[in-house]
């Protein structure tokens, strides 16, 4: 006995000698961290159902009624639920989606009402309801019928159980319509007693979305009402307004289970959806495998921190942070182009759901660290976009451009892909994408081609100034990629169009200002004002937008002083009483919307004069005030993980103010450590030494041992593996020697 207690000591020292230790190996479950409900009250507009990563499905609980609240389908101060629809939008404030509605009754309640088109619905309390991680559940209080929810990337899986009721039913209704959305044209075929296959076709926000599905059932139905506008038909059915009924007798507990494969190509691909991913009724199993999917994602970066509040928040965001975008394509390749047409994703899976305007900022450049071959995908899915239709995407969902939002931001992705590295897509094709979509004669680009900006005009929604900003900084990045490719001509060309930022610029408000066609500066400016020539913000949230060339910037309103003194006013003018906010500014400190995706790069500001000090606080102060554990925690719509991107990379103490340059500020990490467990086998560790509320300010930096004396650090240097670590204190240091000069002109 003693001689193998030795063994065993000898042994176990061996080993933990032999131990990687920049390694951090977790046993901790961290789906257990995510809370699907942050952002379903409020302005978040998120949905708390089941889904996977970037997944096909979202299937989630509707209300069933309208309105901006429940633009998500879901809102959590309500006390009703409609059904359960498969497809779902998250925290874009975008009313669409909403596809094949099921709902599970009985006899034991049948109440209509108006307000969701005499639908029927359940109460429901929270105390009865839950949700993690590829799984939502939620007691029908006037059924008595418990449901559950999980799905696959291309399945939604229904679990319900019943109470004995010889008058049970499920309702599966493609007539219902939320908020844009409409159906042009809805199709039932009953195959037999356990299978039903068909489609809905709609227009909403995406004008022509196509979804084809097959549903099995685990228990045959006795028999079944099919609907066409509320009359009874034999099936096949097809009509605008189509509904069927399956008629059930259940007994006390009984289980019934019902998945719905998807596709946006055929019915045959749903065929090949249910076949490939959810062969069987083992909804345990299949419940699992979407938490094993979530739990290997959550994976990709380890935190210790010793508020567990925080480490809440942490783990929903970079949940949300995977929402989108979402998958389009079919096991075979197959899906709905934007040209209409049925197309074929040859080696890559297609995405959409791209809301480039909001995700080129922090999003996309996470994914570039976090998932470099999914990335590779997008990629290839925006020029097959390009292919479809001679454009790159702008808006894109369900195979359609939307063409909402402003700017050409799938150049920044693509740049930033290909700077990074990123394999597997034509390089030369991407660049002929980015020149197509900065020359188009389209959304004002002819206009700002001949005069240098986008003049105003007295449309709805003008966007002038909003449109010029974004336009120069896309103009930067196609410059950098000529550059790298050897396209001289091409270069000097755009870098020249990336200043004309400075076109729009008034030295006397010293503000990016309205200009018409004739060159004269719109009279009666009022910065602080919301109007049709800045998208979704004011002239003080819009100023910052030249993320490419913040040193010129800082020269033209006169030098480091004058712009932080620009930069505190955006903190501290606060909006008076009487001043009308737009939905769409929440999360305010002074003048500054972190509800609103232009914001979001300007406390890092600080860095480029000298003053990281400052942006140390503030990005302490966003995270600790504007993001909460609760279902009101996001302060303004979530927007297909560009909120919560934000909070990732703040969290771990850097962020793209760029997000096409490879370089990020650093800011004030909250985090005790983070390891982050790249693709490529290395693994990349933060760690704040002295980390706590009070201590906010950086006191000394190490990259791999060495003191670095900047405020940023580049992405080549995180792909390489290694560890940074803060020490934080609770004063400035102001005896920082090297700023972020020079590094936004990096490529040039």
């Amino acid at each position: 006995m003693k001689t193998y207690n030795l063994l065993y000591l000898l042994c176990t020292i061996f080993l933990l000698q032999c131990k990687e230790p920049e390694k951090i190996v977790t046993q901790e479950n961290l789906t257990n961290f995510v809370n699907p409900f942050i952002g379903t009250d409020g302005p978040g507009n998120t949905y708390p159902g089941a889904t996977v990563p970037y997944g096909m499905v979202q299937l989630s609980p509707d209300i069933g009624i309208p309105g901006w609240d429940r633009i998500a389908g879901y809102f959590y101060k309500d006390s009703i639920i409609s059904g359960f629809s498969h497809m779902h939008l998250s925290g874009t404030g975008a009313g669409d989606l909403y596809d094949i509605l099921v709902m599970p009754t009985n006899s034991k309640f049948s109440k209509r009402i108006k307000a969701n088109s005499f639908k029927p619905f359940s109460s429901f309390s929270h105390e009865k309801e839950s949700a993690s991680p590829g799984y939502y559940s939620v007691d029908l209080l006037d059924y008595g019928i418990k449901a559950e929810l999980t799905a696959t990337e291309r399945t939604g899986i229904h679990k319900y159980t019943f109470p004995k009721d010889e008058n049970t039913q499920i309702y599966i209704d493609l007539g219902y319509a939320l908020n844009w959305d409409s159906p042009t044209e809805t199709h039932f075929k009953v195959v037999n007693n356990t299978t039903i296959e068909g489609y809905r076709k709609s227009s909403g926000w995406a004008k022509d979305q196509r979804v084809y599905f097959v549903i099995k059932v685990s228990k045959p139905f006795k028999e079944y009402q099919l609907f066409k506008n509320d009359t009874l038909t034999k099936s096949p059915v097809t009509g605008k307004n189509t509904k069927i009924i399956l008629n059930y007798s259940t007994e006390e507990g009984e289980e019934i289970i019902l998945k719905t494969g998807l596709s946006t190509a055929t019915i045959e691909g749903a065929y090949q959806s249910l076949e490939k991913e959810a062969p069987n009724f083992d909804f345990e199993a299949l419940k699992n495998q979407a938490k094993d999917k979530w739990e290997k994602q959550l994976q990709k970066i380890v935190i210790t921190t010793k508020d567990s509040t925080k480490k809440h928040i942490f783990y929903t965001m970079l949940y949300q942070s995977m929402l989108a975008p979402t998958l389009l394509s079919d096991h075979n390749g197959n899906y709905k182009g934007a040209n209409d047409a049925i197309m074929n994703a040859d080696g890559f899976d297609r995405y959409d759901t791209f809301s480039l305007w909001d995700t080129y900022r922090a999003a996309h450049p996470l994914y570039t660290i976090l998932h470099p071959t999914r990335v590779s995908d997008m990629v290839n899915s925006m020029l097959a976009h390009y292919k479809e239709t001679g454009l790159l995407p702008v808006w894109s969902m369900q195979g359609n451009e939307t063409n909402m939002m402003i700017g050409y931001h799938a150049v920044p992705v693509i740049v930033d892909a290909y700077f990074k590295g990123i394999k597997g897509f034509d390089a030369e094709l991407a660049y002929e994408a980015c020149i197509a979509s900065a020359t188009d004669a389209s959304r004002e680009i002819d206009k700002y081609m001949q005069l240098g900006y986008v003049p105003i005009d007295e449309q709805h929604e003008d966007w002038s100034v909003s449109k010029t900003l974004e336009y120069a900084y896309g103009d930067w990045c196609i410059a950098q990629f000529a550059k790298a490719l050897g396209k001289t001509e091409d270069y000097n060309t755009f870098l020249k169009r990336s200043e004309n930022w400075r076109n729009v610029y008034d030295s006397k408000s010293t503000f990016m200002r309205p200009k018409s066609n004739n060159g004269l500066f719109l009279k009666d400016f009022i910065p602080k004002d919301y109007s049709p020539y800045f998208c979704e913000s004011n002239a003080w949230q819009y100023f910052w937008s030249v993320q490419h060339d913040i040193e010129g910037l800082v020269t033209t309103v006169g030098g480091k002083e004058n712009f932080e003194k620009k930069l505190d006013s955006m903190f501290t003018l606060d909006p008076l009483p009487e001043d009308k906010l737009p939905i769409f500014s929440t999360g305010m400190i002074g003048q500054y919307a972190h509800g609103n995706e232009p914001s979001h790069h300007v406390a890092y500001l600080y860095n480029y004069i000298d003053k990281p000090w400052k942006t140390q606080k503030l990005i302490r102060e966003i995270l600790e005030t504007q993001y909460k554990n609760k279902p009101n925690g996001h302060c303004g719509n979530e927007d297909c993980g560009q909120m919560s991107s934000w909070y990732i990379f703040s969290a771990l103490g850097f962020y793209p103010v760029n997000p096409a340059q490879g370089v990020y500020a650093f800011g004030s990490p909250i985090v005790d450590t983070a390891t982050l467990n790249l693709e490529n086998g290395k693994t990349f560790t933060v760690e704040t030494i002295h980390n706590s509320s009070e201590n906010k300010y950086i006191q000394a930096i190490t990259l791999n041992n060495e003191v670095i004396e900047r405020s940023y650090i580049k992405h080549t240097e995180i792909m390489q593996g290694g560890k940074l670590i803060f020490t934080m204190g609770n004063t400035p240091n102001k005896n920082t020697k090297k700023s972020m000069a020079a590094t936004s002109k990096m490529y040039q």
